[in-house]
């Protein structure tokens, strides 16, 4: 069996082109990661060469997926996924994402590790163990549940899965991987499976139409957040308003606020976890990473406003991610912080808007949980 290929990255030339402002979706490096260990257990079962594999992105969606290479020997197979990210200017588009399964008698267990091209943790506040490698949550259970599923009904019940991704040191060289302590690759990411261009002419006009359309239908307040899951949330903090009132703005909560203040909407609830909002609490009002950064300066005087130490201010300002100065003031006993996020939040968004639109903000964890709200007598 060939040795994974860690050549320099040149991105396939099996995937379209990319078309700038273009429209077409494309697949994160979980999709792929989790397709190609899917098919890599398939081949290790069946004892033949899979060419394409049919995997369950973690939006429930059915996608089939062409390999790059099936290749078995020593107990061991490989198989790659060629990214096509769609129109996204993603990095990304046209890597090889690489699944190398062994299996085991472990029941139900699939071990993940991390192999050439894939990032490894060295700091805390991502929402993944130090020395692991960098696979998100949710790509990590939707390859797991793909591994397993494969392995329904025959004699093996675990996996030893180790991603690699060729030229992926390289890649990383242009995502913020190593400012955020993620060394020596990139991540596998993506929570719904599915990558949407990021285009900024096309996205505006989206939350315009969005928001358009809940006037049109008699809504008095939007609900804006920043993505599917923040949306998720915030339609289980507020069941009572109808589906028409929840708007994904993504990066643009600003021009979701304009827009809302200039057709005549009464109130404007965002929702949005720790990264963004932090963001928007030192007034940007377009998160996008490229344009703004997370000011741990912000977080550190809030922090301060609360009593915090100063051995807590001192680690909130060298804090590596929000989330990681969200850990610190929960260990603090700071469970205020994330209401004072959200008092900045309406302070700035205030006033970017004129007229009478009332400003609301509520913070919730990463599973949905509110942590904190401003005003403190916001109805839901």
């Amino acid at each position: 069996m060939n040795a994974v290929s860690l050549m320099p990255f040149v991105p396939s030339s099996k995937v379209p082109p990319r078309v700038q402002g273009g429209t077409r979706t494309g697949f994160t490096t979980g999709a792929c990661a989790a397709a190609a260990a899917r098919a890599a257990t398939r081949a290790l079962l069946t004892g033949s060469v899979v060419t394409e594999i049919e995997t369950r992105l973690p939006n429930r969606q059915r996608v089939t997926f062409a390999t790059e290479r099936c290749e078995s020997a020593s107990g061991a197979a490989v198989v790659g996924v060629i990214k096509d990210g769609g129109d996204d200017p993603d990095c990304t588009h046209g890597a090889e994402i690489v699944a190398t399964v062994e299996l085991t008698r472990a029941a139900q267990v699939v071990v993940i590790r991390g192999g050439e091209g894939v990032a490894t943790v060295t700091k805390p506040g991502l929402g993944l163990e130090v020395g692991e490698p960098a696979v998100n949550p949710v790509p990590r259970r939707n390859l797991t549940e793909m591994v397993l599923e494969e392995l329904a009904g025959s004699a093996w019940s675990g996996a030893v899965v180790t991603l690699s991704v060729p030229g992926g040191e390289e890649i990383a060289k242009e995502t913020l991987n190593a400012r955020l302590g993620l060394i020596g690759g990139i991540s596998i990411l993506g929570t719904t499976g599915i990558v949407r261009p990021y285009s900024t002419a096309a996205f505006r006009a989206s939350v315009v139409q969005a928001i358009d359309v809940a006037r049109t239908r008699g809504a008095d307040t939007v609900v804006l957040t920043t993505g599917g899951k923040s949306e998720s949330y915030a339609m289980r903090l507020f069941p009572s308003l109808a589906e028409d009132a929840f708007v994904q703005v993504g990066d643009f909560v600003g021009v979701g606020l304009r827009h809302a203040a200039r057709v005549g909407i009464g109130r404007a609830v965002i929702v949005g976890m720790i990264g963004k909002l932090s963001k928007m609490a030192d007034g940007n009002m377009q998160t996008h990473a490229a344009g703004s950064e997370v000011s741990t300066a912000l977080l550190a005087g809030l922090a301060r406003e609360l009593g915090g130490a100063s051995s807590l201010l001192e680690a909130i300002e060298t804090a590596n991610t929000a989330r990681h100065v969200l850990d610190l003031a929960k260990d603090a006993g700071l469970l205020e912080l994330p209401s004072l996020v959200c008092r900045e939040v309406v302070r700035h968004a205030t006033d970017h808007v004129t007229g009478t639109l009332a400003a609301q903000a509520w913070l919730v964890d990463f599973d949905g949980t509110p942590l904190g709200h401003w005003p403190r007598e916001a109805r839901r």
